[in-house]
């Protein structure tokens, strides 16, 4: 599974500090796989650096998008590019280095026996660095109700250091995803859970970003929450 063609897709938005950055440490790290950018027509002239990188670098490519329509919409348009090619594992990275390339072999060696591999901050414990104590509350007890409403069997529900053997992307229906940032990750997260594939989590250190502006906003926690209890029904409707 080592030699299986890897796609690793960024999403983007304002990130021209990190993406020269992140770019060649993954390539550095895991010479074998390729990048995909998702920019969204980032003001900060993002998607320009992307264009003079891949010239030299043919494992690198760009999809661009109109304008900024979330995580969760970009990650899907990465899914749809990836599965228009031979990919067999698709990984969800964050270009602000919060998920480190060091783990990229960790996570590939679980693919060999799972369906999903989760780069998970709180499997062994909670590993956070430089996360403000209300915000690791948030996350953690956002963590802890997933799993008690959804009944999801995963320790990090929200993570967004993910890779997904091409099977689950074909299986899940990528039309009904209509959700952004963590609960995007949920969502995707239970439908692959749903339909019987194999989820397991490898221990990384999270450590938030070196550049730029955190993405994350209170519409983003509403937004997962509704999510939840959605979930649950259908699941409650579905077993009966």
């Amino acid at each position: 599974m080592a030699t299986a063609k890897t796609l690793i897709i960024i999403p983007t938005y304002n990130e021209k500090e990190n993406i020269p950055l992140i770019v060649p440490s993954i390539l550095q790290t895991v010479p074998h796989v390729e990048i995909l950018v998702v920019d969204d027509n980032s003001p900060d002239g993002t998607a320009e650096i992307v264009k003079t990188m891949a010239a030299t670098t043919p494992a690198l490519h760009l999809l661009q998008r109109p304008g900024k329509q979330g995580l969760g919409p970009a990650y899907i348009a990465g899914f749809r590019w990836a599965l228009q090619r031979d990919y067999e594992l698709i990984f969800e990275m964050d270009a602000d280095f919060s998920h480190d390339p060091k783990y990229l072999p960790d996570m590939l060696a679980m693919a060999e026996k799972a369906d999903l591999v989760i780069g998970s901050r709180y499997l062994t414990g909670v590993n956070v660095v430089n996360w403000p104590m209300f915000r690791l509350v948030l996350s953690y007890g956002g963590n802890m109700v997933a799993r008690m409403i959804a009944g999801l069997p995963v320790r990090d529900c929200t993570a967004g250091f993910k890779c997904f053997r091409r099977k689950v992307l074909e299986t899940v229906p990528l039309d009904r995803v209509g959700s952004s940032g963590y609960s995007f990750q949920i969502e995707m997260n239970y439908y692959t859970w749903k339909r019987g594939f194999i989820i397991r989590e490898v221990p990384i250190v999270f450590t938030d970003r070196r550049f730029g502006t955190s993405k994350m906003s209170t519409k983003i926690i509403r937004e997962a929450l509704l999510l939840l209890w959605k979930l649950r029904f259908r699941s409650l409707i579905n077993r009966g």
